[in-house]
């Protein structure tokens, strides 16, 4: 079905909205949703980033900060939107719970995960603080978190992104909601524990007969476990019916650009096997490992930690080399020692074992800032790897700053405009750009201004820490056309790290596969793919299929 948006009506409907607009100082950024849940089902929500979808979710439950709403939105009878503060309060959390989209900045980094979930059984279901903690540890062992009772005393800092994910899951189905709000609940996981939170949102959902509104721009999330899928483009539903349906015949323009914005190959191939001599078409390799390890120290339990420290090695013995312009990828889950791994390769974690670029052992010498210039990275999260209070001209041109002090003001103002260029982003487009903030930007041209700072000291390397995981689709797709279009023109070598099968296989050579700090398959993308040998190898492809 397409638009207009229209609702149904059902004996069975748990949450019925109706005609619901957002709107911020007059302007309307939600414009006329209708959306019905039924008891027990499994409804998506899926756009890109800026559709009105979080926005959509927030205003259920009251928490869309600063915004204007109005429509009617029907929960078992009683209208949300008219409804108290202290009426919405007692819904949250007990009838309606959200499995928020950042488990990081959603948890309070100065409280133990276990005290954060006790706290919700103590608010809702007036539990002692015994019992509510030993209730608390009960459902962390329930969401598959090890050593349970152990993790449960840790901050959030110390757990991994997955367990993270596990304590909000914990959390938000702590009092047994009715309907379970999961906005991007698998964003930034890797392809095994993105299944893993599916099946554990299955196995709740089963026990507990709770209805879920999955919020995601993931299509194969949305295949893989709704039944019925709204689509939305800058405020409206513009396509809504089953899932198998849409997905399979889209009928509106932008559901079809969603559904065909898997990122494509182009990139040079070549027919080398990914071992050979240290010498690759008559160049030596512009970054090579060979048995890499990083160690990191820890603590001794017991009074044998008044003297010692432990040794927890992350990356072991690791090889590898990097050919120009080409690209080698490294996959693995959470834990694996992928990134661990990028920070020795950028000289900012010591390591064991020899480690090169451009010929040049990595090392603290007089040449590491030479070398740096030659070296350089793209986070994942574009928003928090960009300072809120530099302009665009301050961001982009700061590693001029230390790498030619020399140029002038207007030199560094071309320098600055031109690595803008290289990336998609002209002063034609974006009236005042240099004078620009972050905030002034999409997701998807925050990290094209990400690639324009590394870009402008004119580096062989870039290592590409998850360069897409925080991107919906269509930006993931931009961002990689950027990255093979920029390595095909100036001759970029990078070493990718990240989790997404779909992005290794549209821009790596060559790819090790980690886990637990070891490789454990090694080759050329297309062999490593088509017919993985490792039992972990066949897993990760399997679980992005």
């Amino acid at each position: 079905m397409t638009t207009p948006n229209s609702i149904t009506h059902s004996s069975e409907s748990l949450l019925k909205a109706s005609d619901l607009r957002i709107s911020f100082n007059g302007r309307y950024v939600v414009k006329g949703v209708n959306l019905e849940i039924e008891k027990g089902s499994r409804v998506a929500l899926v756009g890109e980033s800026g559709s009105g979808k979080t926005l959509t979710a927030l205003s259920i439950l009251g928490l869309a900060r600063g915004a204007t709403v109005t429509g009617q939105c029907y929960f078992e009878g009683r209208d949300l939107l008219a409804l108290s503060e202290p009426e919405l309060r007692g819904i949250r959390g007990s009838e309606i719970s959200m499995i928020f989209q950042e488990p990081m900045t959603a948890l309070n980094p100065l409280f133990t995960v276990g005290d954060q979930i006790a706290e919700v059984l103590q608010l809702k279901m007036a539990m002692l603080p015994r019992d509510a903690w030993q209730k608390a540890v009960e459902l962390m062992d329930e969401t598959g978190i090890a050593q349970a009772s152990v993790k449960a005393r840790s901050f959030p800092h110390q757990l991994s992104g997955g367990q993270r994910q596990r304590v909000m899951i914990a959390m938000a189905l702590a009092c047994r909601p009715k309907l379970l709000l999961a906005d991007e609940p698998t964003t930034a996981l890797d392809a095994s524990l993105r299944l893993q939170i599916l099946e554990l949102l299955d196995r709740f959902q089963s026990e507990f007969g709770m209805a879920i509104l999955l919020i995601t721009h993931d299509l194969n999330l949305v295949k893989s476990f709704a039944s019925k899928v709204l689509v939305m483009e800058q405020g409206l539903v513009v396509e809504e019916g089953d899932v198998e349906q849409v997905m399979r015949s889209p009928k509106h323009v932008y559901t079809k650009r969603l559904v065909n914005s898997v990122p494509l190959r182009d990139v040079v191939d070549t027919a080398e096997e990914f071992e050979g001599s240290l010498i690759a078409n008559g160049e030596e390799y512009v970054m090579q490992a060979k048995a890499l390890s990083v160690h990191y120290p820890v603590p001794i339990e017991g009074f044998k930690g008044w003297f010692n420290q432990g040794r927890f090695t992350a990356v072991k013995g690791v090889s590898f080399g990097l050919r120009p312009s080409q690209t080698l990828g490294v996959v693995g889950e959470s834990g694996s020692g992928k990134s661990t791994l990028a920070l020795a390769c950028l000289g900012l974690q010591s390591s064991d074992g020899e480690l090169k670029v451009m010929g040049q052992f990595w090392s603290r010498g007089q040449n590491m800032r030479s070398l740096r210039a030659k070296v350089q990275v793209v986070f994942q999260d574009p928003f928090s790897s960009l300072s809120p209070r530099m302009n665009v001209i301050e961001l982009v041109g700061e590693g001029l700053d230390v790498h030619a002090p020399q140029l002038s003001i207007e030199e560094r103002r071309r320098r600055v405009l031109s690595a803008l260029s290289d990336v998609g982003l002209t002063q034609t487009e974006f009236a005042n750009i240099l004078e620009r903030y972050p905030h002034e930007f999409s997701g998807g041209q925050r990290q094209r201004l990400a690639i324009a700072r590394a870009l402008i000291l004119e580096p062989r390397v870039l290592v590409l820490d998850e360069p897409t995981s925080a991107l919906d689709v269509t930006s993931q797709k931009q961002v990689v056309q950027l990255l093979q279009g920029l390595q095909r023109t100036k001759g970029l070598s990078y070493l990718l790290i990240t989790h997404d099968m779909a992005v290794i296989k549209a821009m790596a050579h060559h790819v090790l596969v980690m886990k637990d700090g070891v490789v454990v398959e090694e080759g050329l993308v297309e062999k490593v793919l088509s017919d993985p040998q490792d039992p972990y190898t066949q897993l990760l492809v399997k679980a992005s299929s």
